[in-house]
């Protein structure tokens, strides 16, 4: 018995001491699994969403239209998946700390700036401004999915590029009822957006 009890503790103790390990080798495991593109591009699209978001919630204050409360919210829930990516990768999350208008990348902070400096003109300006991002978005997320070898980043990628169609879409539906005149690609060509206006509504994730 007491043989059988020494045995059972020492096993108990080998148990407890290889737990730390094990963890250690899985967060070596899931970082070194990720190419250094593929790395680069979950940091820069957790911010690239952060961008749209702020973008949208800041215009709003100037601009009350609902297409930017609505695509902000649509925003925070992309922000949201990009960010449990980063966790299970073990990745820092770049906009950790970071207040509305904060980046951590100087290209997404200068990008930021210009922006808001146009769509503070006017509400046709605001609302090409959403055009901008979300096809500046798409463009970034098509280059991403290039990079990537990983199918739960590409899930997330192929349904963060379905929701910024969708939002394409609610920009150019506002544009052209304010104008009267059909949208104009602005980063895509425009072969690009007329195939996807020309589309219609997605379901993402479903």
């Amino acid at each position: 018995m007491f043989k059988q009890s020494v045995a059972a503790l020492a096993l108990a103790w080998i148990v407890v001491l290889s737990t730390p390990l094990h963890a250690a080798t899985s967060m070596s495991s899931a970082v070194s699994s990720l190419s250094q593109a593929e790395r680069n591009d979950l940091l820069y699209m957790r911010e690239e969403e952060k961008l749209a978001r702020d973008v949208y919630l800041t215009l709003y204050e100037t601009w009350p239209l609902a297409v930017f409360s609505n695509i902000a919210s649509s925003e925070q829930s992309h922000m949201d998946a990009l960010l449990k990516l980063l966790r299970t990768y073990r990745l820092p999350d770049p906009a950790a700390g970071n207040a509305i208008g904060e980046f951590s990348s100087q290209t997404l902070q200068s990008l930021y700036n210009t922006l808001m400096d146009k769509g503070r003109l006017s509400a046709v300006d605001a609302l090409q401004v959403g055009g901008i991002i979300e096809e500046t978005d798409m463009r970034d997320i098509v280059a991403a999915i290039e990079h990537s070898d990983n199918a739960d980043i590409d899930a997330t990628y192929d349904n963060l590029l379905c929701g910024s169609r969708n939002h394409l879409r609610a920009f150019a539906r506002n544009l052209e009822s304010m104008t009267g005149q059909p949208y104009t690609a602005l980063v895509l060509t425009q072969d690009e957006v007329d195939a996807i206006l020309n589309s219609p509504l997605e379901r993402c994730g479903k």
